[in-house]
């Protein structure tokens, strides 16, 4: 296939899932300048690795691995910074309004960013929806190894959370 032709396709896919691209830059970084460096480099990168993207497979899944793992190395090279989140699961959280709502997402915020980028990149796509299976090819893990480590981050998120919110003892 011809350099036109790459591009073009490439283009095509790129388009079809830019949501990808953004999800992940705002996942790893709240200052949106950064963001956007985060994106065009991850835009970058996916166009350098297309040649070699396997057509049998999943688009969607091989451009959130190239994605994440130029978040994952962003971050290293940088401070991180803290993960803002438009939702957040239901049996994460017990439901609350107005200033114990904000201290709550400003609690798993802090939580998301102490996670090491294994655990950071499992708790985006699995806020993302995505399937244990997929979770599993694009992070290069078993489907079992996925759904544990899910399971213990949530359990840790209700722990931090529920310890959070209990009254310091006299």
């Amino acid at each position: 296939m011809g350099n036109a032709e790459n591009h073009g396709e490439f283009l095509a896919l790129v388009g079809r899932h830019h949501g990808i691209v953004l999800k992940i830059a705002h996942s790893y970084q709240r200052n949106p300048a950064d963001r956007e460096d985060l994106a065009q480099e991850i835009l970058a990168q996916l166009w350098r690795s297309f040649p070699r993207y396997d057509r049998e497979r999943s688009f969607s899944t091989w451009m959130y691995r190239v994605a994440l793992n130029v978040a994952i190395s962003h971050l290293r090279q940088t401070r991180p910074q803290p993960v803002p989140l438009d939702s957040v699961p239901d049996e994460s959280i017990p439901a609350a309004n107005g200033k114990d709502q904000d201290q709550r997402i400003s609690e798993l915020d802090d939580f998301i960013q102490s996670l090491d980028p294994l655990n950071r990149a499992l708790l985006v796509l699995y806020l993302e929806e995505r399937s244990y299976r997929e979770i599993s090819e694009i992070l290069g893990i078993s489907e079992t190894n996925a759904s544990t480590k899910v399971s213990r981050l949530k359990q840790r998120i209700r722990e931090e959370l529920q310890t959070s919110l209990l009254p310091e003892q006299a």
